[in-house]
């Protein structure tokens, strides 16, 4: 581990781009693992997707947060900022491929490029990154190479800034196994490792530009914090070189000032993190002292204070209502639940997440984000914490623009075996979405191309993966805005709705499953105006499943059989939100998710309509 000072010209900071689950993150495993950044008998050895280190990154095997690691390559130190490949998450990658001077975009030989590949590539191009590609997982059966490089090269045409862009190197990698090669292997089983990779990084991609000799300045892009020694600034040395016990100046983005001083200057090394003496322009630090720094400001030299400009990042999409429970059962089941507890989390949130928005709603408030995974996610985090409160149906953000009202577009592209393609079909017919593409694959998939605004695409997902019996592949990317459309009609059958507070009895179910699909199972604690089942028909049926079955001295097989029942369906927090109406709220809590009507009177409610 280099703890001396580096020289700038060994210093390569690089950005690694891809698709969700085109193998990022295991790349960038192999890439800690040959490097000796670990000894053979550490723990990181032996365990995969090292940089994914949240209990949710974990579980949906996805990168949510864009991380900074480093390794020693002989005299070479380079930076490697993993990104995630989710456009949810598109927030994280556009505030950090500014510490970046050059990408690796890694794509799968089967897949070829995909919505986020195109995503990703455009802003690295647009930050003016020098691109290195890597077609991963070249041992899939289904691999096709040579098709492929036609398509990415398809890509940089469409996206490069300037003819530079063009001449890009590829390599051929099997990320699981840490091996690559400069050329198509003959036997991809054989023997390897990852050091072309390196030395393509340490020949292709530039040094630092730097200003050694100008005052200091850096951008911070990223925040972390631990109990140990509480906020680190995390940012590229723009110019000028930084170390501990240095005076510097905070500049806000509303145009004020705060003076601080360094304590500590860190840097990455695997997972953790070093102290060093200081660092220099192109090195990317971790600075501490400087409590009140936020994502997008300047940390600058005190005799000299200049500000940088402020990371741009696209505007949220969608939006949700999220305030304190008002359930009967509010304040049983979470920790913390008032209205000041959600918004000091939510202010918490903010400061780290960059593609978030939050409106004070009166009680509640409105909160904006990327997309549903997007908003899913920060639900998710904060139920997990301890918090227990209610959301309402996702609802798409629009603007004005020159007096009309406009709504985000997307571009969905779905991938299904062709005996699901009519029904796919059918059910975007019915959203209006304007099919662009379509075109057979030789394995017997379908590949369609469809042009839709996001409001149509809520709820979606899980319609199509059930009625494909989960075949479906399924991405979406906003492509831009058009003038607000007509309402779209409900595709949803009505629901059932519980007409008492108590606890499900068997015999009450049983009536409750011939009226429709139920969601609740018998023994569980139910309020009135919570969502039990969906009907089998078009309007709401309010039901009562707490009723007991009466005892009576008459005694036959018939009265007295066991009552048999269906399992009742479960909700993932996705599912919840795709499934709830305008005029419905889900009840978040650590230990349930309850669908429930937004007015639980029933004579209120009938009123409503």
């Amino acid at each position: 581990m280099a703890t001396n000072q580096q020289d700038p010209t060994k210093i390569r900071n690089i950005a690694i781009i891809a698709h969700v689950d085109h193998g990022k993150t295991t790349l960038v495993d192999g890439l800690l693992k040959q490097s000796q950044t670990f000894r053979d008998n550490q723990a990181e050895m032996s365990q995969t997707l090292i940089m994914d280190s949240g209990d949710q990154e974990r579980e949906r095997g996805i990168t949510i947060t864009a991380k900074v690691t480093a390794v020693q390559h002989g005299d070479y130190r380079i930076n490697i900022i993993d990104t995630p490949g989710h456009a949810d998450f598109s927030g994280e990658v556009e505030r950090t491929l500014n510490m970046a001077d050059g990408c690796l975009l890694i794509v799968d030989a089967q897949e070829g490029p995909m919505p986020q590949t195109k995503f990703v590539l455009e802003k690295a191009l647009e930050a003016n990154l020098q691109p290195i590609v890597i077609i991963n997982k070249i041992d899939k059966p289904g691999s096709r190479i040579a098709d492929v490089e036609d398509e990415l090269a398809d890509l940089f045409l469409e996206l490069a800034v300037h003819e530079d862009q063009l001449h890009y190197s590829v390599y051929y990698a099997i990320g699981r196994d840490g091996k690559a090669w400069a050329e198509v292997p003959a036997d991809p089983s054989e023997a390897g490792n990852l050091d072309v990779v390196f030395d393509a990084i340490i020949e292709k991609i530039p040094a630092p530009k730097i200003e050694l000799d100008k005052p200091f300045q850096m951008l911070v892009t990223a925040l972390s914090w631990d109990n140990f020694k509480g906020k680190y600034a995390v940012g590229r040395i723009t110019r000028g070189a930084v170390k501990p016990g240095d005076q510097v100046v905070l500049c806000k983005k509303d145009g004020s000032q705060t003076r601080a001083r360094v304590e500590l200057v860190f840097m990455s090394h695997g997972v953790s993190k070093f102290e060093v003496p200081g660092g220099v322009a192109g090195d990317i630090v971790q600075l501490t002292g400087i409590g009140d720094a936020q994502i997008g400001e300047t940390i600058a030299d005190a005799n000299e204070p200049e500000a940088l400009p402020v990371i741009e990042v696209e505007a949220p999409t969608l939006r949700i209502y999220l305030g304190p429970n008002t359930s009967p059962f509010k304040g049983q089941e979470g920790e913390f639940s008032t209205s000041r507890q959600i918004s000091d989390r939510l202010q918490k949130e903010l400061e780290i997440n960059v593609g978030l928005q939050v409106e004070d709603n009166g009680i509640g408030f409105t909160v904006a984000g990327r997309g549903e995974l997007h908003l899913g996610v920060l639900i998710e985090t904060m139920r997990r914490e301890g918090f227990e409160f209610e959301v309402g149906r996702p609802q798409v953000v629009t603007h004005e623009e020159g007096g009309t009202t406009v709504e985000p577009v997307e571009e969905v592209i779905i991938e299904v075996p062709a005996e699901h393609v009519g029904t796919v079909q059918m059910e975007l017919g019915q959203r209006r979405a304007t099919l662009k593409e379509q075109f057979a694959s030789p394995k017997g998939v379908t590949k369609l191309v469809y042009e839709m605004p996001t409001r149509a695409l809520l709820g979606m997902r899980n319609i199509l993966l059930t009625n494909t019996k989960g075949t479906i592949v399924m991405n979406s990317l906003v492509t831009g805005f058009q003038p607000l459309g007509a309402a779209l009609q409900q595709l949803r059958n009505g629901v059932l709705v519980s007409f008492e507070q108590g606890v499900t009895t068997p015999y009450a179910l049983q009536n409750a499953e011939a009226r429709g699909t139920t969601f609740v199972g018998p023994a569980e604690k139910v309020y009135a105006g919570q969502i039990i089942g969906l009907n089998t028909r078009q309007e709401d049926m309010e039901i009562n499943v707490c009723k007991a079955k009466h005892l009576t001295n008459m005694r036959s097989s018939s009265s007295d059989g066991v009552v048999q029942l269906t399992p009742p369906t479960t909700f993932s927090l996705e599912q919840c939100l795709d499934f709830i109406e305008n005029d419905e709220l889900l009840e978040v809590t650590p230990q349930n998710l309850r669908l429930r009507k937004r007015e639980l009177d029933p004579t209120k409610r009938k009123r409503q309509k």
